[in-house]
């Protein structure tokens, strides 16, 4: 798969199951804006069969290259940035693997429980990152009792290989070339925005500005019947220049970790 075809096909996967980001996209548009995306994300576990080196398997083929590693303690991940040297226009893909050694024996269990359950030629394709849920119908159960111990973990067993998030790129927008304009624009709207630790994270001196809107909720069918969950959420990034006059390519740990609470529970 080249390039082009690979971005659109996750733009469709994207947009499909979450008409939430298409409608904000089309915002943008209508409002005269070029909306260049910053960055898209993808979330896995860390064992061998989904580790951050199967999923970016297909970024690597069509000319990605590792950029910069982060850890985010608390939520118990390790993650992995990375840029296509080639075309400025890309956008930095970010993979992000929960480190489930650090989890409850229960917790290990149940991932390599549904992880088992994945064909071998998913795992061996690189448009795994396309694959969705692939161990059936999902247990409310089961998933009540992985957000006991990790939201991520809970998400990632309901919505399965998909794109996580793609970003607004602030930094292109011509009207709103401000975070909190940005914001607001959204929040007019009636979007809900991510607000549990502020609504934007990072400062200019940090040179990277961070928000996003809550994961839509969507109806999800579980083998107890159906339940309304967190599906993917759309972020804006606004990246500053350094001292040498270059961009800030990279990410800031300590506000990607509040960024990740785009997709944890919540009842409208």
């Amino acid at each position: 798969m080249n390039y082009d075809k690979l971005f659109s096909k996750l733009w469709a996967d994207y947009t499909e199951k979450n008409p939430q980001a298409l409608k904000i996209y089309e915002s943008f548009v209508a409002n005269g804006e070029k909306v260049i995306n910053d960055h898209i994300a993808f979330r896995t576990f860390n064992l061998p069969e989904t580790s951050i080196e199967v999923l970016s398997k297909a970024f690597l083929e069509v000319g990605f290259v590792e950029k910069g590693s982060y850890v985010f303690e608390q939520k118990k991940l390790f993650a992995k940035h990375f840029e296509h040297p080639e075309r400025p226009d890309a956008p930095r893909v970010f993979i992000s693997e929960l480190k489930i050694e650090e989890f409850s024996p229960e917790l290990q269990k149940t991932v390599k429980e549904i992880v088992g359950k994945i064909p071998q030629q998913i795992l061996q394709s690189p448009e795994i990152i396309l694959a969705g849920n692939q161990w059936g119908k999902p247990s409310h159960k089961v998933y009540e009792k992985l957000r006991e111990e990790s939201e991520y973990a809970a998400w990632l067993y309901v919505n399965g290989f998909t794109v996580n998030h793609f970003t607004v790129s602030v930094t292109h927008l011509e009207k709103m070339n401000d975070i909190y304009a940005v914001n607001d624009f959204l929040k007019n709207q009636g979007y809900l925005m991510n607000d549990g630790a502020g609504e934007v994270q990072g400062t200019p001196e940090e040179l990277l500005e961070q928000s996003s809107v809550k994961a839509e909720l969507k109806d999800v069918e579980f083998e107890e019947g159906t339940y309304q969950v967190p599906a993917c959420y759309y972020e804006f990034a606004k990246r500053y220049p350094d001292a040498n006059g270059k961009l800030y390519n990279g990410f800031i740990a300590k506000s990607a970790d509040k960024i990740f609470q785009s997709t944890d529970f919540y009842e409208k």
